[in-house]
This record gives structure tokens, sequence and C-alpha cells, in this order.
């Protein structure tokens, strides 16, 4: 089995990534992630980045929205600095946020990136979400009644502005996170590069099918985010929801082969030509969820 897959933009990305969302499940909480210092964010994502390369990883998936950029920075820098990695076998991912689907506001967004991370290129740049939110310093802002205040921007001007990105050499793919295929028809009808990649949220509960059927006639590939379902997130999954990680059926799998279940769900989505991006702050899970082949 291949480790890497080809986009369609010409460059291979590694099938198995690090996700970055909120760094450890048991000490941040989403509720008061506004609230959390950056600083100890990007200092605890230094630390996790180093356990991630001994492991073996070389795919590192973030976003603006997630504030660990620089710590994840860092984490790469120092592996290069120390001669152990060369830059251009470190696959980053990042994407931009919802308060930047107005052309000049996606510009800024990417240099910000870019900035942060401390790269001269990103790998891949996604458009997060595909719904535009009111410009501004607020990453959620909220009218008076608490509801999200749509922007002005679209994302049509957010994927201008990611492709000409691309020309002037500052990414070398791009594509879209929670985009259904409406929205990538939409898409593909004004786009002059088509999306590498789509990154939408898949596991053995949740397959879409119908989406990857259509991403791969379009020659787009699908990342999945939450591969596990998400088993540690308490803030937006109820304890009523099954568990992936004690299913039956996958446990009695994995038994048989000698792996764990979260290793039979990986390699499920990955023999299915999907990336995963499994998140976990344990050095001790890494080279269980690195360990698929």
């Amino acid at each position: 089995m291949d480790y890497t897959i080809k986009l369609n933009s010409g460059y291979e990305m590694p099938l198995v990534g690090m996700g970055s969302w909120l760094g450890k499940d048991e000490e941040v909480k989403f509720k008061n992630f506004q609230q959390m210092k950056l600083t100890e964010i990007n200092i605890e994502m230094e630390k996790i980045m180093s356990d991630a390369f001994d492991a073996g990883y070389r795919h590192i998936d973030t976003a603006f929205l997630y504030g660990n950029q620089k710590g994840i920075g860092k984490g790469i820098l120092k592996v290069i600095t120390d001669g152990k990695i060369l830059r251009d076998d470190i696959f980053v991912t990042t994407k931009i946020w919802n308060t930047s689907h107005t052309y000049a506001r996606a510009k800024e967004a990417i240099y910000e990136n870019l900035r942060q991370l401390g790269l001269d290129y990103i790998d891949l740049m996604l458009i997060h979400w595909p719904m535009a939110f009111k410009e501004g310093d607020d990453i959620f802002p909220l009218d008076s009644n608490g509801k999200v205040i749509e922007g002005e921007g679209h994302f049509f001007e957010a994927w201008k502005a990611l492709e000409d990105s691309i020309e002037e050499g500052h990414v070398r793919s791009i594509g879209v996170s929670n985009f259904n295929h409406k929205q990538i028809e939409r898409l593909l009808e004004k786009a002059k590069i088509r999306p590498a990649v789509n990154q939408v949220e898949m596991h053995p509960y949740y397959q879409q099918k119908k989406l990857r059927d259509y991403c791969k006639e379009k020659g787009i590939i699908v990342t999945a985010f939450s591969p596990l379902g998400s088993p540690g997130d308490t803030n937006f999954r109820n304890k009523q929801m099954p568990n992936i990680l004690t299913d039956p059926v996958l446990a009695e799998i994995a038994k048989k082969h000698g792996k764990s279940p979260a290793q039979v769900a990986l390699r499920w989505a990955v023999q299915n030509g999907v990336i995963v991006i499994p998140k976990s702050a344990n050095p001790g899970k890494f080279e269980n969820m690195s360990s698929l082949y």
C-alpha cells in the first residue's frame, strides 16, 4: 500500500497526518477556547510536534482558527534546523477562516498563515467552511440575539485569492473543507483551478459514500477529520452516541489482525483512498495511529 496519494496539482500528500484541533482533549475545552492564552496552546503544540515527528508523522493539519500555528511552525523549524527532516518531506495543511471570504481578506489570511507558521510556502491551503462571517477580529461575530453575523464575502472570492497564491508561489495546492457536492459544483463553475482536496468529517459510522463518489468523479481527494468519531470530545458528542473504539465488529477485526480498533478504522479509510488526520496529544498513541501498514 502506498504511503502517499497524488493530488490533481501533481504533489504527493501523505495518507496519514496529525490533526491539531485544540490540542489535548482533556485540557482544552471548546467553550473556553477563545479565552485561552494562545501562548499556552503554542508551547503545548511545539512539544507535541516533536513527539509526532519522532513517531514518523510528516503531514500536519492546522488552521488559523486553532491558534496553534506558531507552535507548529517552531516545531517544524526545529527538526529542519537539527537536520532531522527536510522541508520538502513535510506536508502542511492550513485553512483560512470564515471571516476572510472577500478577496482582500483572503489574501491577508494567506499571508498571516504563512507568517504564523514561519514558512515560505504552504503545501495545501483550504477554505475552512463555505459560509462567510462578518469581517473583523471576532472569530465568531454575534448579533444581540447571539446569532452569527453573516459576511458579505463569498467563497468564490476566497477561491480566487487561493488560485492567485499558487501563481505567486505561496501555496502549492488548494482545496476546500466542509463543502457538500452542491457547493463544490458551484465552485467548479467559476474555478480556474480544481480543488485538490475536500476535508470533511468521515468515519465508519458516517461514511459519506455519496460525497466520496462525487469527489472521486471530479478528481478531488477526500481528507477525513474525526476519522475515529472524536470519542473524547465532550463538546460535540453526547454520551449516548456509540463509540467507534469499542465497536464489537471493529474489535473482532482488530483482534484477528493484531491491531487496535483505531488502526482498523483508519486503515479502512486509507484503503478507500481517503486521507486521515487523527488527533492525539498522547505520544504513546502517535505510533499506534501511524502504524497502519
